[in-house]
Formats: structure tokens, sequence, C-alpha cells
């Protein structure tokens, strides 16, 4: 399986990158311990790939994540949603057993 990112949630990042001058920048995501449910999803733009993280690619966005983190992310997807109360980064994961209502900390 595989970190998969949707057209939307790539253009996101492609246009943040773009308005912040962040060349050869990729998207590191992974969890930390925290959040009502027992970790919280870490997504940030960086510069710096490891030697042991896990890449991947999809829309001209390269996605990194540290190897712990993967054990938990294994098969997630990255959308990007826009709505009336405002958008963000929505995180499909299948590895997830409990979640808050916020959709920001899980349990797995």
């Amino acid at each position: 399986m595989a970190i998969t990112i949707t057209p939307s949630a790539s253009t996101q990042v492609r246009r943040m990158m773009d308005e912040n001058e962040l060349v050869e920048h990729v998207v590191r995501i992974g969890v930390t311990a925290g959040g009502c449910s027992g970790y919280s999803y870490v997504l940030d733009i960086v510069d710096e790939v490891n030697d042991n993280d896990r890449t991947f690619e999809q829309h001209g966005v390269r996605i990194v994540c540290d190897p712990k983190s993967y054990l938990y992310l294994n098969g997630t997807e990255i959308d990007f949603v826009d709505s009336m109360m405002g958008g963000g980064f929505k995180f499909t994961n299948p590895n997830v057993k409990r979640s808050c209502g916020c959709g920001t900390s899980f349990s797995a």
C-alpha cells in the first residue's frame, strides 16, 4: 500500500509552496501522541528527507513519512475539502479504529 494524495489536495499543496517560494520541498506526514483519541496527524512542508523515510509521489507532490508513523498511516489518503465552514486537509485512514468528533485525532 502507500500514502496517496488527491488532485484537490495536491493543487492546494502546490499553491502553498508557490506562494511561499518553497522550491524542492516535500510534504511530510506523520503522527504524534496527543489529541482526544490518542494520536494526531502532523502535516508539514519541509526541505529535508531522511534516509529511512518512505517516499511517494502523485500529482506533482512528493510525500515523505517516517517509518514509525507509516505503521499508522499506510493506506491513508490526503484530501482537501472546501466548505462553507472553511477548508482543510482531510485524512482517510483505513487503520483508524476510533476517531474524535473533530476528525484530527484517532486511535489505531
